[in-house]
């Protein structure tokens, strides 16, 4: 399932879950990487589709350039990737920053999009407020730490989870991390590369680029805390319909947990009925 290709002078690394149905190209959070969605596979989007997960550049196994990181070079990457497989248009589906990047890639090559699937993310997420909410995520990059079970044991205690944890989420912690000749891991990703890509998101005019899609899309929504119980959501209710407000074909539907857990257990399998019943043009979801 682990396959490369070579695009834009990078080796990406990507995720092929095989399946019966059309392809859906799965992009991940700002500092995730495919295995974000290993949970949705086990809720059955593959089989039912062929999935394929894609590490962006500078994170999991990607090259990661000293430079290079817009939303612009993002697209292109992807679009690279629907090139090599093949593929003249596809079904888009992100979450978190991947969400934005499906939004981009609709408005600047509504020729290669055929419908989107976001999955908690929205226009007013793309601000220096947001960089702040998610400091969570980002603490972990640049600390060494000095073994794998270490590492997995600060995972479970993140505040995001408060008590919550899937074994299937461990995959995608796995792939996060690169294990040193002493055991010691460290995160893939580096704080400089993460620090530009979201540079790249707040320069963009996302009303932009909102305004200009006109793909069918459906947006997944996770009302929990992203935090101790109080935190508010990575996505409230309001900045939803901020985002659909601005589309001109959008449904949403709400999904139990937060903006990590909602890929998993119940979240997961309501997300994919609603991705079935949205692929399958079905209005009851």
């Amino acid at each position: 399932m682990d396959r490369f290709i070579r695009t834009n002078g990078l080796q990406l690394h990507y995720l092929e879950h095989l399946g019966d149905g059309p392809s859906i190209v799965l992009l991940p959070g700002l500092t995730a990487n495919a295995h974000a969605f290993d949970g949705l596979v086990q809720a059955g989007l593959s089989p039912r589709f062929r999935a394929l997960a894609l590490d962006l550049r500078g994170r999991g196994r990607s090259d990661a350039p000293a430079y290079g990181y817009t939303m612009a070079d993002h697209a292109a990457d992807v679009i690279g990737l629907l090139d090599a497989l093949g593929i003249e248009r596809a079904t888009l589906a992100g979450h978190s920053f991947g969400g934005l990047l499906t939004f981009y890639l609709a408005a600047q090559y509504p020729a290669r999009v055929t419908r989107l699937i976001v999955l908690d993310a929205a226009m007013t997420n793309a601000t220096p407020a947001t960089r702040a909410a998610i400091q969570p995520s980002l603490d972990r990059l640049g600390r060494v730490l000095p073994s794998w079970e270490t590492y997995l044991d600060a995972m479970k205690r993140a505040p995001y989870f408060d008590g919550w944890w899937d074994p299937a989420i461990e995959s995608y912690y796995r792939a996060d991390v690169r294990v040193n000749e002493d055991g010691s891991v460290r995160a893939r990703s580096r704080p400089e590369v993460i620090g530009a890509a979201m540079d790249g998101v707040i320069a963009e005019d996302w009303q932009a680029h909102l305004a200009a899609i006109r793909q069918a899309t459906i947006l997944f929504q996770a009302p929990g805390a992203y935090g101790p119980p109080g935190a508010p959501p990575i996505v409230s209710a309001e900045q939803a319909r901020a985002t659909i407000e601005r589309l001109a074909d959008c449904r949403s539907v709400e999904v139990p947990g937060n903006h990590m857990t909602m890929l998993y257990g119940a979240g997961a399998r309501r997300i994919v009925e609603g991705i079935t019943a949205f692929l399958r043009d079905d209005s009851d979801i």
